[in-house]
């Protein structure tokens, strides 16, 4: 028995996703353990390890960089913060106090830190920090450290205003923290006082952070990372109580009445953003770092407003994760001009070590066309926004009832482990963060181990069926990417006469929806072949152009829910959640959308009488009436499988479009969508319910277009069974 191959020995990322042959990609590369690699390039033709498939698949390239590279070790920084460089202004000679809201979701024994002007290197500066017993005033200078406690509790997800106040001259120190009035509860308020004989030399010689601590005083690297909202911290020159420093809640006000503002970041203010304002004078302006979430509820929201950019004010908390992770920053180990000859594709960096272990780790990223390349007839969207939303999924890890709702017994694979091992990486937007909170961004900055031949099947390795099945019948096609149609509209599919999307395109933007609605008018034509398509609206952030953002709203089959107010996008400030809700249901786009997600075994699809129809007699040809069209399929079983998609008028499905065929077999373990029905009823599986059905339709767009949709995900794995060439 062979030894099972490591797939984790190296990992990396690149630093785009996508790049044009004849243009440069940069990959960053870490390893525990391996100290040489040999790399090497290849266009991957079937992804799927599965052995009841086509397997493994993939050619070979030559490139300047083949050979064997050192590859280092790097850690990846989690957890977010806000950074202030070092400024003499915020190390004031005599009083100050500081303070800010908090709403905590993760309180620990061990103290996080709110605002600070600390290094751990030097034990120097100031520190307010919160844990499960209170409020903690840390202090430290030449000649050692103290700390401050209020020792009154705090409670998860209630909001707090924590502050501290120092002399540096006589010593003293003031703590106080007000649990703020909610509901029935009244205002609480608790403080402390200590003074330190003969003062303090304060100087950390390091910036102000929020949500963590500089480790060192350069504030490259942060730790006592925190898990929560924070609204407006600010700094004030003299020993301020509670009320005066909270004064400054009206931001529009240029200071304090009775004391002088060195610092107030508005966290309200510039939310598509990463960068924070300081409306004092000074414009002491903050950056944020690993993409915490903006656009959240702070404590002046009132519930009226559930849109960030029509009230602001109500929107002043960030919420900041000890896991967040946006960009891992490692160095760049190679770096690759891709040869101008090279044919458009799913493409691998392939790493092995040198000493001939049973280790093989690949790095997936996109060749799309030179840009005055001749066009192929065919363009093949690569998923990348769906790929990035699920970029190391660990639901099945997580999900109490993860066996119970699969049927199958859980095996752990090699990343399965490596994700429980190294969590510094990062999830999916279907995870939790470590507080509960769900995921709202995924990025490609950062190793991804199920975007990768050889990784758990998933939606890069089903995409790759239907290249293999082009390449197995001779057709010439280009592979273009989400983050093209993102950037550049239906200009990203121009010269194209043909548009395949493949099994599961499920996270859309505005731009990626209206570029596709655009080239089906203009007379492209649309092989949409998965299902569950086009259903989450969402948006790479502007800001941080790798990272998807997702808004879970209140709907749709999801793993976590979004806070009330807190659906709309920060990066665009749209609506996040389905697009249905935003009036564009899929329909609209392909014919078909959302139905029914499939538990047990799949189905099949049997013509409807409607296919009789001259006008479609080219999409049926040699199919007769009453013969089961994908009664097989790899792994599933059958071609109406997973995820299956359905025909509606009433949601925007064309009334001239025809259903060519509609799903039979399906079971008890077919069940609709949360939004397919309004209250629980019996009867609603696959067995009992007309609407749990996968259909096949066709339509006619503008200009000669047309539209084609199989809505089912699991399509693409029947294909190379038997099933007849499509004709495009």
């Amino acid at each position: 028995m062979s030894a099972p191959i490591d797939t984790n020995a190296f990992v990396g990322y690149p630093d785009t996703l996508s790049v044009r042959a004849g243009e440069r990609i940069r990959f960053h590369l870490s390893s525990e353990a391996k100290q040489q690699a040999d790399v090497k390039f290849v266009r991957v033709r079937c992804a799927d390890a599965d052995a009841t498939g086509p397997g493994i698949k993939y050619r070979e390239l030559a490139s300047p960089i083949d050979g064997v590279h050192a590859v280092a070790f790097h850690e990846a920084p989690c957890g977010s913060f806000m950074l202030v460089p070092a400024d003499a202004r915020l190390a004031p000679e005599g009083a100050f106090s500081f303070g800010c809201y908090v709403w905590p979701t993760r309180l620990l024994a061990t103290p996080q830190t709110v605002l600070a002007r600390w290094c751990e290197d030097s034990g120097r500066g100031w520190a307010l920090q919160v844990s499960r017993d209170g409020l903690h005033l840390r202090v430290g200078g030449a000649d050692g450290a103290i700390e401050l406690k209020t020792d009154a509790p705090l409670e998860q997800r209630r909001w707090y205003w924590v502050q501290g106040a120092l002399d540096a001259t006589t010593g003293e120190m003031v703590l106080s923290q007000c649990r703020l009035a909610d509901g029935a509860l009244p205002e609480q308020r608790r403080e402390a006082r200590a003074t330190k004989p003969g003062g303090w030399r304060l100087d950390s010689q390091g910036p102000l952070t929020v949500a963590a601590h500089a480790l060192s005083a350069t504030g490259g690297r942060c730790g006592a990372h925190y898990d929560g909202k924070i609204e407006a911290p600010r700094i004030a020159e003299g020993l301020l109580g509670i009320d005066a420093l909270r004064r400054c809640d009206d931001l529009a006000r240029p200071g304090l009445a009775d004391a002088a503002l060195i610092a107030c970041w508005d966290f309200s203010h510039g939310i598509d953003t990463l960068e924070v304002l300081d409306r004092s004078p000074n414009r002491l302006d903050g950056r944020l770092h690993q993409l915490p979430c903006r656009g959240m509820t702070g404590v002046h929201w009132t519930g009226d407003v559930h849109d960030w950019r029509l009230a602001p004010r109500e929107y002043g908390a960030i919420h900041f994760h000890s896991d967040d992770i946006y960009d891992c920053g490692w160095p760049a180990t190679l770096e690759l001009d891709v040869p101008a000859d090279w044919k458009s594709g799913f493409h691998a960096l392939r790493l092995r070590p040198v000493d001939g272990s049973a280790a093989e780790t690949f790095i997936t990223f996109f060749v799309t066309p030179a840009a005055d390349a001749k066009r192929a007839p065919l363009a093949v969207l690569a998923a990348s926004m769906t790929y990035m939303a699920y970029a190391n999924s660990a639901l099945r890890l997580h999900a109490v009832h993860f066996e119970v709702l699969t049927e199958r017994l859980l095996m752990l694979t090699g990343d399965d482990i490596y994700l429980q091992e190294h969590p510094e990486v990062g999830q999916s937007t279907y995870d939790h963060h470590i507080d509960g909170s769900g995921r709202a961004y995924s990025s490609w900055l950062r190793p991804v181990l199920n975007m990768r031949p050889r990784s758990q099947p998933g939606n890069l390795a089903i995409d790759s069926h239907f290249l293999d099945w082009l390449e197995e019948k001779g057709i010439d096609y280009d592979v273009v990417t989400d983050v093209e149609l993102d950037r550049q509209g239906a200009g990203a599919l121009a010269g194209y006469r043909v548009l395949a999307t493949l099994s599961h395109p499920e996270y859309y933007s505005e731009a990626m929806m209206n570029g596709i609605m655009a080239f089906q008018n203009a007379g492209g034509r649309h092989l949409a072949l998965g299902a569950n398509g086009f259903y989450w609206r969402c948006a790479f952030h502007p800001k941080a152009p790798a990272a998807v953002e997702v808004r879970r709203g209140m709907a749709g089959t999801r793993t976590w829910e979004s806070q009330p107010g807190e659906v709309h996008l920060a990066g665009t400030g749209e609506p996040g959640a389905l697009w249905r809700h935003s009036g564009f249901a899929p329909q609209k786009l392909i014919g078909v959308g959302f139905s029914a997600m499939v538990y047990d075994h799949a189905g099949y699809y049997l013509l409807t009488p409607d296919a009789a129809e001259p006008r479609v007699a080219f999409a049926v040809e040699g199919i007769a009436q009453g013969e089961r069209i994908g009664d097989y399929g790899v792994r599933i079983g059958g071609a109406v499988g997973i995820e299956i998609d359905r025909f509606d008028v009433g949601l925007g499905s064309p009334p001239h479009a025809v259903m060519l065929a509609t799903s039979h077999g399906l079971g008890p373990g077919a069940l609709p969508t949360p939004e397919e029905y309004r209250t629980t009823v019996h009867g609603l599986d696959g067995e009992q319910n007309a609407l749990v059905r996968a259909d096949m339709v066709f339509f006619e767009t503008a200009r000669g277009g047309a539209v084609f949709s199989t809505g089912s995900i699991s399509y693409v794995l029947s294909l190379s069974h038997n099933l007849s060439l499509i004709h495009i």
